[in-house]
């Protein structure tokens, strides 16, 4: 089967390429602020003209018939600058280097009966391709998917791919959107990725980020300053512009082409607290609204990240202008206070973790507004409403709260054991779809340290920054100052940060296999029928009940009842069968032991 998503911008192939009458290509560019365009195609110049149909005349255009796939190309402007292709489908050298032109065509996917699966089956795997495997390639990362089949993965979350200059990154400072990471490997390494995922019957959703562009290797302020505004900021950079209507397209093409293109599941959306549109619909609500009418026939899931914690953006799966997930923070937040004692910088705010981590498992979110890390922005303030809960992805780890850390410590390393193993029953046997970070499964514990291989000014600006911030945490202002905090740019902080399984890996790995065993034999096939409201939770000092309903055919009441804490408490045994515990806790003892934990079925309502 070929996949192929026509564009307005960027290259495409014409009918015939391979050598018929009328092929080769046709190249668009948005270059508003341009007086002259010319198209470097492999080592000749061919004049642009600026496009009749476009009233504006930024749009310059080229028809090249000798144009052929794996042809290398630039576009030059003003006979003095030479820039990638801002939707180049693949620049093998980075976005200094030269676009190629690519046939999406070439490949033969092999998925073609592949619909998909329903939210309610998610179970996510955040996972980074440099650092997944010692090779950080697309292939390699490939011949690691069977093993997370077989734990109960059904989902993987990659890290952004959109390429970026230098060797490693995050990926969050990418600037060639429609370009995945050089560093991985080619577009069909990356196509191939998906399709032995869904072979195996896992998702495949890819982090987005549409907030800004990363400092280096971005040419549309020379030649599009009209790309950005000045009416807003953000934290990284010039604020996007999206009440240009070139710019929209530019976005919502983004979103269609990784979904149609790369056949992928769905797509995560990094800090859309700082995407500002003044326009209507909200430039989230089209995306939205264009990814459910083009995707009718297959499950497509889109998850935002959004520190302020705004459900109104949230609903049932597949509903048009809104997402099916966010990620839950605060559920991270109050457990990571609970289990490292920390209470520096936004874990201020969770001053009562136990009732406010009730609130999240009943209600969905413990706090909305800010965000909170935004300058200026007043304290965000206690949740009032409720989301769905299956619009809630809990977890204990991701990449931000890891490696946002001076020294990147996972909680293996931060956390008894007996209370992480707790945390993790908690989140994985909650009703929300659960998110693992990769090495999670295996108790790792080697950093996941932020790298960005940016060199000159940029490379000591970034070393700078990292002293400034971490300066002000009493916790690292010591090492900040004697200059001991990992540099950020240093190929040996990226190497240090490729997973290994920690010294009780298989421990661990008993123990998520187990758990999500008993997540997919008791609470998936009941999902769809979780209650909409009537969740109930009462804490006392270090101790948690909740009781989640259900409704239809096979009505009845989810507990969990846990001590989140290093003493023994008193607490009645809920009814029904108890079908886990934790810790040292017993199925129908009218104790739990520290960091204890179960969880029961009754079918009464």
């Amino acid at each position: 089967m070929k996949r192929r998503h026509p564009m307005r911008w960027g290259a495409t192939l014409l009918a015939g390429g391979e050598g018929g009458e009328g092929g080769g290509a046709a190249f668009r560019l948005w270059a508003p602020d341009a007086t002259q365009v010319s198209l470097r195609l492999d080592g000749g110049t061919v004049a642009a003209e600026r496009d009749p149909r476009d009233g504006t005349g930024g749009w310059w255009t080229v028809r090249a018939g000798h144009a052929r796939p794996g042809a290398r190309y630039r576009w030059r402007i003003d006979d003095r600058l030479d820039v990638p292709d801002p939707a180049s489908r693949w620049n093998p050298e980075g976005p200094h280097g030269d676009s190629v032109l690519v046939d999406p065509a070439a490949f033969d996917w092999p998925d073609a009966g592949w619909r998909g699966r329903p939210w309610h089956e998610a179970v996510l795997y955040e996972l980074h391709i440099g650092t997944f495997t010692t090779a950080g390639t697309w292939d390699a990362a490939r011949e690691q998917l069977p093993r997370l089949a077989e734990l109960g993965i059904t989902a993987l979350q990659v890290m952004p791919v959109a390429d970026w200059p230098g060797r490693f990154g995050w990926g969050y400072d990418g600037v060639l959107p429609f370009a995945p990471f050089h560093g991985y490997g080619e577009p069909a390494a990356f196509k191939r990725f998906v399709a032995a995922a869904h072979a195996l019957g896992l998702m495949v959703l890819l982090d987005v980020v549409d907030n800004h562009f990363g400092p280096d290797g971005n040419f549309l302020h020379a030649y599009a300053g009209g790309f950005f505004t000045a009416r807003h900021r953000t934290a990284w950079g010039a604020a996007i512009d999206f009440g240009r209507p070139e710019v929209r397209d530019f976005y919502t093409e983004h979103a269609l082409y990784w979904l149609g293109e790369y056949h992928l599941d769905g797509l995560r959306f990094d800090a859309v607290h700082a995407i500002r549109d003044d326009g209507a619909p909200h430039i989230l609500e089209e995306i939205s609204g264009r990814v459910r009418a083009a995707f009718t026939d297959r499950h497509v899931h889109l998850v935002l990240e959004n520190d302020s914690n705004d459900g109104t953006r949230l609903a049932a799966p597949r509903t048009s202008g809104r997402f099916d997930g966010q990620w839950n923070g605060d559920v991270h937040h109050c457990l990571h206070v609970l289990l490292t004692g920390e209470h520096d910088g936004y874990y201020a705010e969770y001053d009562a973790p136990v009732a406010q981590l009730a609130r999240c498992l009943t209600h969905g979110f413990a706090r909305e507004g800010g965000p909170h890390n935004a300058e200026g922005a007043p304290p965000r303030r206690a949740a009032q409403g409720r989301v769905p809960l299956s619009a809630t992805v809990n977890f204990l780890q991701n990449h931000d709260q890891i490696g946002n850390r001076a020294f990147g410590e996972r909680l293996t390393t931060l956390a008894e054991p007996a209370a992480l193993r707790l945390a993790l029953a908690v989140v994985l046997l909650a009703p929300s779809p659960p998110l693992l970070f990769m090495g999670e499964e295996d108790g790792a514990t080697v950093p996941f340290l932020y790298f960005a291989d940016w060199a000159g000014e940029l490379r000591e600006a970034v070393r700078r920054g990292r002293i400034e911030e971490f300066a002000h945490f009493p916790r690292t202002a010591e090492a900040a100052r004697q200059g001991r905090l990992p540099d950020p740019c240093s190929a040996r902080t990226f190497a240090r940060s490729i997973v290994q399984p920690g010294p009780d890996a298989a421990a661990w790995r008993a123990l998520c296999r187990a758990l999500l065993a008993l997540r997919t034999a008791h609470l998936v096939p009941r999902l769809a029928a979780l209650a909409e409201e009537g969740h109930e939770a009462r804490d006392a000092g270090r101790f948690v009940e909740v009781r989640w309903r259900f409704g239809g055919a096979g009505a009845g009441v989810w507990s969990m009842q846990a001590n989140l804490g290093p003493e023994a408490v008193a607490a009645a045994p809920p009814p029904g069968a108890c079908l886990h515990a934790a810790g040292q806790a017993q199925a129908h003892a009218p104790t739990l032991g520290p960091w204890s934990g179960r969880w029961h079925w009754s079918n009464a309502a």
